[in-house]
């Protein structure tokens, strides 16, 4: 990475955080890696900012906004991804009855990723 001034920074920054949700959205891993690496390096760089200029205060809460953006994608997708996993985990057939007309329950387990028919 190259030396900046700190506005040079938050403006890459809210580039990365941009193209860190483009990549997420068309689920491009290789890129979204490196692109979180790079938020990460410019994070630590960041972090030795003591103050703000007021012009760089909009960006900022623009960065801020953008982030949050962001891991609410994440978090929404991992809720949605969690709920797939407990459709597929459960029982797919419902009990039966028994030739004497008793209820029993099936063999199958509902475990439609286990890899077994």
């Amino acid at each position: 990475m190259t030396a900046g001034t700190t506005h040079d920074y938050l403006v890459r920054l809210r580039d990365v955080i941009l193209e860190e949700r483009e990549f997420t959205k068309v689920l491009d891993m290789e890129s979204l890696t490196l692109v979180m690496q790079e938020k990460e390096e410019l994070i630590q760089v960041l972090a030795h900012t003591a103050k703000l200029d007021e012009a760089d205060k909009e960006i900022a809460a623009t960065i801020r906004h953008e982030n949050r953006r962001n891991a609410y994608l994440f978090k929404a997708t991992l809720g949605w991804i969690r709920e797939t996993m407990v459709f597929f985990g459960k029982h797919t057939v419902s009990t039966g009855y028994s030739a004497n007309g008793g209820i029993t329950n099936c063999k199958v387990n509902g475990r439609l990723l286990s890899g077994q028919v």
